[in-house]
């Protein structure tokens, strides 16, 4: 339900003559009083209108009105009324679900009089004029100084033709709304009449009235009264456009308003009794269209997506009022949260095809202002629309063939139009029509159609109208040999001459057959129900094969070749064609595998055919062998063992050869490398054989056979040797086993200490050596610390650190301060402290 207030608009504006324009709209309406004798009076009131913020003159004091003869529309009274009372009309509280409302101020002024009039059969029209209208009334165009008059009409009095009594219908409705421009809006102008009779309403013209020489006649002109000069496109009958009606039930004027502006907008309603009009009342008010913003929610009602899963949704008012807040669903519980939106122009992705209804809530100013519409939604992407046209030139049929496909339901409907401009009939809704262009030219030929589940898409394609038809030759030139007879070809729509007439055979199809005895061409024409195209074909005749095949030619053996040979030749045979990847071509390739290959070519045309040949031989390959790979230690050498049977060779690269212009180097890398021996021989063969050996370098030994130390008499040592895959200790002394990685050594009070030599191999013979040194000991085990140290860098006690004789681990050794500070510690034997805290040298 919509919440927002409507209003008209009534404004009054100045022109060049302050005291003139400011007439904004006005009505006449009287009741009946009573009858005396042949006399009926009646009570007269015109109403009048007035901006209070105009700076045009005030409302008159006083207003001449006159009563004309309805039909003959002589005066028969003149009445001199002064103003009775005047209003102040405002509209204070417009809705806050309009955004910018105009201020809506009037001055209302009233002219009361009572009238006495005889019986009369024609009846009566009771009228008031002034000048001037405002300026710059949009449905008046440019028109100024437009007048106004202002009318009520008694119907006629005698008793047999209506009835002898009579009460104007009165306008009932608000003189007060706000039309929003390009808005939906509603102005009642309903009347009521007293005497019960029915009304029917309609829009009419306004009437034009003084003028500026003379604003307020006394007395007004006689009827019947001239129309407003209404402007193109508004009318008396679309005084606010095409899109603005009113009710001829109950006189409600809706629609959706024009672009802002004032318009006139006059309404008649109809007093009809026993079926019968007697009396048309009117008012006449201007309205104006501001530029403000209603709340509104509107949605078309139904969309069909064809093209995808993804819409985006706006409302369709551009704006609304500042703060609204929106809510939309989509009509797709199965997606969750995403199913509701907040924002103003959101986007949503279906899941799947089908009908949705979605629905937009907007609300304003804590819920007081709110409005809400729905959509149908069909989602059924997949419509692809397209067709093809074929013809062959103007004046013969167009074929135009459909090729829409649509992946969801059936295309239902198809509507052309063939692009011709010197018709208005060039259109067809026939899934595939034809059309005859009168003329060559391009078309933009374009197709409307649509499917059953509401699917809708245009196709457009530049259509080329020929001025002729179109022709295929199967050739352009050819070569026969002489006596020879050769089939010409064309292709096309219509009928075919071909000239000249000499030496040839149906001579009025697409394939004759000519055998001409000099070089012809041959003009074939075609025509198509008038439109004519012609092409040509040229015939050369030769007496003979020309062929001369290539030189004789030596190859290296396994290579290939490519044959070739100078011929006009129209076909060729080369043989043996077991070694050839074509021998149906002029230059095939060859693989010969034989020492030498005799290849014979034959020319054609025709009946006519000549042969030549190339004889191709082989030469092997210079054989080269680089030797076997070898594998050398670290900073090793190796004398490389080639061999070749060619007259020199290279070794590629010469990088660590001591010589590399011998078969035999020796090669020192320092890493794996690949060396290359290429041979050359004399033979015929261009090209070198070539070999490869691989010198790999094994990885540098690092043999390591531990950390000095030393035992007591009697303690077990394990040695821990690493570094390769077999060892050799030296000398043996006390050693379990001097032939393995981690021998025990166990030594006596004879001993002092022993040096001992670890000898590390690996699976090439490479060697490496390293050496540990055992003091051993005459006492039980013990640490050994010394009482104290000299760290003044002189090469002499600058550290004290413990010292384990037939220890295994030391747990800690710590040094502290007199105040019980840690200043160092370690677990590792003969690792001790130089004396500094944090780097600096302590005081002894």
């Amino acid at each position: 339900m919509k919440h927002f207030i409507l209003a008209i608009l009534v404004l009054l504006f100045f022109g060049k003559k302050l005291s003139a324009n400011h007439i904004t709209g006005g009505e006449m309406y009287y009741t009946y009083i009573g009858q005396t004798g042949n006399s009926f009076q009646y009570r007269v009131t015109l109403k009048l209108f007035r901006d209070r913020f105009s700076t045009g003159a005030q409302l008159d004091a006083t207003a001449a009105i006159a009563v004309f003869d309805r039909v003959t529309g002589a005066q028969t009274a003149i009445n001199i009324v002064p103003k009775t009372n005047e209003i102040q009309l405002v509209l204070t509280s417009p809705s806050p679900c309009i955004q910018n409302p105009p201020v809506v101020h009037y001055d209302i002024g009233f002219y009361e009089f009572d009238l006495t009039l005889p019986a009369s059969a024609n009846g009566y029209i009771i009228s008031y004029q002034r000048c001037c209208r405002i300026n710059g009334i949009n449905n008046l165009g440019l028109a100024t100084g437009v007048g106004a008059t202002y009318t009520a009409e008694i119907p006629s009095t005698i008793p047999l033709l209506t009835a002898p009594i009579n009460n104007s219908a009165k306008f009932v409705g608000a003189d007060t709304v706000i039309v929003c421009a390009n808005n939906s809006f509603t102005y009642s102008f309903a009347a009521t009449d007293a005497d019960g009779d029915e009304l029917r309403y309609s829009f009419c013209n306004a009437y034009t009235g003084g003028t500026a020489q003379l604003p307020a006649p006394n007395p007004p002109a006689p009827p019947p009264y001239s129309s407003v000069p209404y402007g193109f496109p508004y009318s008396s009958a679309n005084p606010m456009g095409s899109s603005v009606t009113v009710n001829a039930t109950n006189g409600l004027v809706s629609g959706i308003a024009p672009v802002p502006g004032i318009y006139i907008l006059t309404v008649c309603v109809n007093e009809v009794r026993n079926g019968v009009i007697i009396a048309t009342q009117r008012k006449d008010l201007q309205v104006k269209v501001g530029d403000c913003n209603p709340l509104r929610a509107a949605l078309a009602p139904e969309f069909t997506t064809c093209d995808g899963f993804t819409l985006d949704f706006s409302n369709q008012p551009q704006s609304n009022p500042a703060g609204t807040q929106y809510m939309w669903t989509f009509g797709e519980s199965a997606s969750g949260s995403a199913d509701t939106s907040f924002l103003q122009a959101p986007t949503h992705t279906y899941l799947d095809t089908g009908v949705y209804i979605v629905k937009l809530r907007a609300t304003l100013s804590g819920g007081l202002c709110a409005d809400s519409a729905t959509m149908r939604v069909n989602v059924y992407p997949g419509f692809f629309p397209g067709f093809i046209a074929t013809g062959s030139c103007f004046n013969n049929p167009y074929q135009f063939t459909d090729t829409t496909n649509t992946r969801y339901g059936t295309v239902n409907s198809w509507s052309w139009n063939f692009g011709d401009a010197a018709t208005m009939a060039d259109t067809s809704r026939i899934r595939n029509p034809q059309w005859t262009y009168p003329s060559p030219g391009l078309r933009d030929v374009r197709l409307i159609v649509t499917n059953s589940k509401g699917c809708i898409d245009t196709a457009i394609v530049s259509v080329n109208v020929m001025n002729k038809p179109a022709i295929t030759l199967g050739f352009t030139d050819t070569l026969i040999c002489r006596n020879d007879s050769v089939q010409l070809s064309a292709s096309g729509t219509g009928t075919f001459a071909w000239t000249p007439s000499m030496n040839i055979f149906n001579a009025n199809t697409a394939n004759p057959t000519v055998n001409p005895t000099t070089d012809t061409w041959y003009v074939v024409q075609i025509n198509d129900n008038g439109c004519i195209n012609k092409d040509s074909v040229r015939v050369r005749v030769v007496a003979g094969v020309s062929l001369t095949a290539m030189p004789d030619t030596i190859i290296c053996l396994t290579d290939t070749v490519r044959l070739n040979a100078n011929s006009n030749g129209l076909a060729f045979q080369w043989t043996p064609a077991a070694t050839l990847n074509d021998p149906n071509i002029l230059n095939p390739i060859a693989t010969p595998t034989a020492a030498s290959t005799t290849y014979q070519v034959r020319a054609t045309i025709g009946s006519c055919f000549f042969t030549d040949q190339v004889v191709i031989t082989t030469i092997p390959y210079p054989v080269a062998n680089a030797g076997a790979d070898p594998t050398i230690c670290y900073n090793g050498s190796v004398q490389l063992n080639g061999n070749m049977n060619g007259i020199r060779f290279t070794w590629t690269p010469t990088s660590y050869l001591n010589n590399p212009n011998v078969l035999t180097p020796v090669s020192s890398p320092p890493r794996t490398t690949q060396y290359i021996l290429s041979a050359y021989d004399t033979l015929g063969c261009p090209k070198p054989g070539r070999d490869t050996v691989v010198v790999t370098v094994l990885p540098r030994l690092r043999a390591y056979a531990g950390r000095d130390t030393v035992v007591v008499i009697g303690q077990r040592l394990q040695f821990n040797g690493t570094g390769g895959i077999s060892y050799v200790w030296s000398p043996s002394t006390g050693l379990s086993n001097p032939n393995i990685f981690n021998p025990v050594g166990v030594y006596n009070a004879s001993i002092d200490s022993v040096r001992y030599k670890l000898v590390v191999t690996d699976i090439a013979g490479c060697a490496d050596s390293s050496f540990v040194t055992v003091r051993v000991f005459r006492t039980n085990p013990s640490v050994f610390v010394p009482t104290a140290f000299t760290p003044n860098n002189d090469g002499l006690n600058d550290i004290i650190s413990p010292i384990a004789v037939g220890i295994q681990q030391i747990k800690y050794f710590s040094i502290f301060n007199r105040r019980g500070q840690t200043v160092f510690n370690t677990t590792a034997d003969r690792a001790g402290w130089d004396g500094r805290i944090n780097g600096t040298l302590q005081a002894s």
